[in-house]
This record gives C-alpha cells, structure tokens and sequence, in this order.
C-alpha cells in the first residue's frame, strides 16, 4: 500500500512537469530538451534557498521563475538566434548542468532538519491522529494526506493553464504552434508567442522539480537525466488512454497519464527479473506500447481505410462478403 501511495504522490508532481512538456511538444509543437535542465534546477534553487534560511513556499516560487528564466533563454537562442529548436534545448540543459552545480556547490544537497512545504502537514498527521486516536479513519487520512494535498493543487495549476489557453495569448500560442505562418499573416509575433510558451513550460518543469526535491528531501544533479522521456511518456500514456479532443480533456490526460506511469513503474519493478537499474529500459517499453497500440486498434483500421478510396472500397467488399 505504501508503494501505491507513494507512486500516487510522485506521479502527482511528475504531472505538473508533464504539463509544461505537453506544452512544448504538443502546443507549441517545440521540441524542447531544456526539461532536463531546468527540472534539477528547480529541485537545486529550492533546497540552496531553504537551507540557507528561506520559507519553503517562497523557495518555490523562486523555482517556478528559474524554469521560466530556462525556457526564456531558449527561446531566445531560437527566435532571436536563430538556432534549431532541438539544439537550443541542447545548449541551454547543457549549460544548466554546469549551473546547477554552481547553485548547489555539490552534486547532492539534503534537506535533512529542515522544514519543507510538507512539514504542516506532518503536524496535521500527528493533529489527526490525537484527535481520533489510532482508529482507521485516522490511519486513513494520514495515509492519503499528501496524495490529496497534492491532487488539489495539481487541479488548480490545471485550471490555470486551462484557462491561459483560452485567453488571447493562449490562443495566439496554440496557433503558433498550429500554424505559424497563419498565424503571422495576420500580424501575430511568433517570436513572442514562443518565447512565453517556452518560459510557461520550463516553468512548470521547475516548479515540479522544487516540489520533488522537498518531497524526497534532497537534490540532486542527476534528477534531469532522461526527464524529457518521463514528461513524453506521461503525455503519450494519457492521450492513448483519456484522448485529447479539447484543451481541459488533454490536460487532464497528461496527469492522469503521469500518474499511470508512475504506478506501472512500481508495479514492473516488482515482477520478477526487474530491478530499479531497468526503469529506463520499462520507461522505454512504456512509450513504445503508447506510440504503437493504437495503430493496430481496429477503430483507426477504419479511419485509415476510409481515408484511401482503394482500400475503402475494397474493404468494403470485404465486409459485405463477410455479413453475406
């Protein structure tokens, strides 16, 4: 039960950088590998800000504005620079990881006596269980606390980015991404447009990387590594699942499908002949199953088919001859 929590709760806080690399790859159509960089960062600015002193919420802010600082260089290098979007990316989590040494001045920082944004809720775990005794309705909601403290606010960063792609800006950026020469024939600046969605992203990376790193109680410079499949792999497990015909049902896929991933790692990691070293190798398998599963649905076998007048045809026959 522990591990399912525990999977809940950390695929919860994937999701918010889910979120950000949702709107890179699929509303911005960008792809952005500053993930790598800029989620360490925020797990590297957080834990320096809090051991040196700082509330743990304002630590977070602070993580939110070095993401979006992340993305804003990347998208300078792109629109401004003119440099290929994927080596950008490239060059900014590079730089990043030289950085985020500099932040942390070692390759590991713990938050060991420290408060962190959890530690209210520990008082109230121990509030609960005084008041109730050790009965379990108690055990219960100290089991789940975190689990809906962080449900509540994924929703509410989910709403917010709902509701900024329906605004003005929002849907300047969705065009972009749809069809940037459109979009510019009618006097819109994609450079502008890039950049804020890069730096919303990255954002969101950040903030997602300052939560975890006060979840587990440390940072570290390896916590980028290989993020940006995490973030494609929660995107590409919830869309294959829940779809994505509007803006709140593809956002609302993208945490569910962080969650999913995260729940199918623990539960790989527990059959036999799989170890933690196998994670990316399950993350891999993971993607690979999305990408390729619902080509071979027969649904899209008739979509495709519908689509070719040949085929159409010849289906056709097929079927009559079969129902004959």
């Amino acid at each position: 039960m522990n591990v399912l929590i525990g999977s809940f709760e950390q695929g919860l806080i994937y999701s918010l950088m889910a979120i950000g690399v949702y709107l890179a790859f699929r509303i911005l159509d960008y792809p952005d590998l500053t993930v790598d960089g800029s989620f360490p960062m925020g797990a590297a600015l957080s834990t320096l800000l809090i051991t040196k002193g700082l509330n743990p919420f304002f630590a977070l802010f602070f993580a939110l504005l070095a993401g979006g600082i992340a993305g804003f260089i990347t998208g300078i290098l792109h629109t401004k620079g003119k440099v290929n979007g994927l080596l950008a990316g490239i060059l900014t989590m590079t730089a990043l990881y030289s950085i985020n040494l500099k932040i942390m001045g070692t390759a590991n920082l713990s938050l060991f006596r420290f408060d962190t944004i959890f530690t209210p809720f520990e008082n109230l775990k121990e509030t609960i269980q005084q008041t109730l005794g050790d009965s379990l309705i108690s055990q219960s909601i100290n089991a789940w606390l975190f689990t809906i403290v962080l449900f509540i606010f994924v929703i509410v960063i989910k709403k917010l980015i709902d509701w900024f792609l329906q605004t003005e800006l929002g849907l300047a950026i969705r065009a972009t991404g749809d069809n940037p020469s459109m979009i510019r024939s009618v006097g819109v600046n994609t450079d502008y447009s890039t950049i804020i969605g890069l730096v919303l992203s990255n954002a969101l990376v950040g903030l997602a990387g300052g939560i975890m790193a006060q979840y587990q109680g440390y940072a570290d410079i390896q916590m980028g590594v290989g993020m940006i499949v995490v973030g494609l792999a929660s995107v590409i497990i919830g869309e294959a699942i829940f779809g994505n015909r509007s803006i709140r049902r593809a956002t609302f896929s993208v945490v569910c499908g962080a969650v999913i991933y995260r729940l199918v790692i623990a539960l790989a990691l527990y059959l036999p002949g799989f170890s933690p070293t196998d994670m990316k190798l399950i993350t891999a398998l993971l993607v690979i199953v999305s990408l390729t599963l619902p080509r071979f649905s027969l649904k899209n076998k008739k979509k495709a088919v519908v689509g070719n007048p040949i085929q159409s045809i010849d289906y056709s026959l097929k079927k009559v001859t079969k129902e004959g």
